[in-house]
């Protein structure tokens, strides 16, 4: 059982262009904790109701990234850029009325939390980074060779045969379902949990709406870990703002890149949650939201 959140209260808005709306969730009290998912072809919905714990201690904002879940308007060329997903960010902070925010983000979202803090730390009260996504480009290769490595051939060959699958191509729920099970098979090792996970990818999601979030998936991609050079981890090494890292021993991405975080971010602390993998929140929820509250809201 999970403790009964107060009633979310859910609004879009327009960020100005007459076509791109923002899907924003707020939920909780006291101080503001923006939630960021991941993906970057997901949305907000594959994080709960476990993140919904930290409503008791937080006024929790979530929101869809442009053109993704509940943000997508219809089936047209979205001109999403690392620049404009910071942009966003800070319309959201900045339409919610705070002046500073902690940002907690998983996955890809700790990347994106890491391209705002560096940009605007005086916006960032403190920073949670849970299963975080590599911070440079030679990190990115290190998680490809490693997710390479955990990978039967029998699994390698299966998943290339469902990314040229044209159910897969079209969008197609069921068959992208069989391709993230196996994907985050090796880290999600509990089938009931990687079942329900699975099942919440998409739920807001259309067969063109996950065609144009793999666009825009593709496209953040060649602006960060496709392009030669980049590197987050020299303007990390300046970052003042409290930071909170949140590592699964079993997670995908090698712990050795979150000590690469850790080691970065002056006083940054690092917690490793025991026989976990990438989905903390889901595999070990009164951990994280124990470590989260201690961390941020100090007795």
């Amino acid at each position: 059982m999970h403790p009964r959140a107060p009633e979310p209260v859910v609004r879009e808005f327009d960020l100005g262009n007459g076509a791109t709306r923002l899907y924003v969730r707020d939920t909780g009290h006291g101080p503001p904790m923006f939630v960021v998912h991941g993906g970057p072809d997901f949305n907000h919905a594959y994080l709960l109701p476990e993140m919904d714990r930290l409503a008791d201690s937080f006024r929790l904002v979530y929101y869809d990234q442009r053109g993704r879940g509940r943000s997508f308007g219809g089936p047209l060329d979205y001109d999403v850029t690392i620049e404009s997903e910071i942009a966003d960010l800070d319309r959201v902070r900045e339409w919610s009325g705070f002046g500073s925010v902690g940002l907690l983000g998983h996955s890809w979202g700790a990347l994106l939390a890491m391209e705002y803090a560096i940009r605007h730390p005086q916006r960032v009260s403190n920073l949670i980074l849970m299963n975080s996504a590599p911070a440079s480009r030679v990190d990115a290769l290190t998680l490809r060779d490693e997710l390479k490595s955990n990978r039967s051939s029998r699994q390698i060959e299966q998943m290339s045969a469902l990314r040229a699958d044209l159910g897969f191509l079209a969008g197609n729920v069921e068959t992208e379902a069989e391709y993230y099970r196996i994907h985050y098979g090796t880290t999600l090792r509990n089938p009931d949990q990687l079942d329900e996970l699975v099942g919440r990818f998409r739920s807001d999601f259309t067969a063109e709406g996950i065609v144009v979030a793999r666009a825009i998936e593709d496209r953040l991609y060649e602006q960060t870990w496709s392009r030669d050079g980049y590197d987050l981890i020299p303007a990390l090494h300046h970052l003042e703002i409290a930071t909170l890292i949140i590592h699964g021993d079993r997670d995908l991405v090698p712990l050795s890149l979150a000590r690469h975080l850790a080691d970065a971010i002056p006083g940054a602390r690092l917690i490793v949650l025991e026989n976990c993998g990438h989905f903390a929140y889901l595999e070990k929820p009164e951990q994280v939201s124990r470590s989260i509250t201690s961390f941020v809201t100090p007795e």
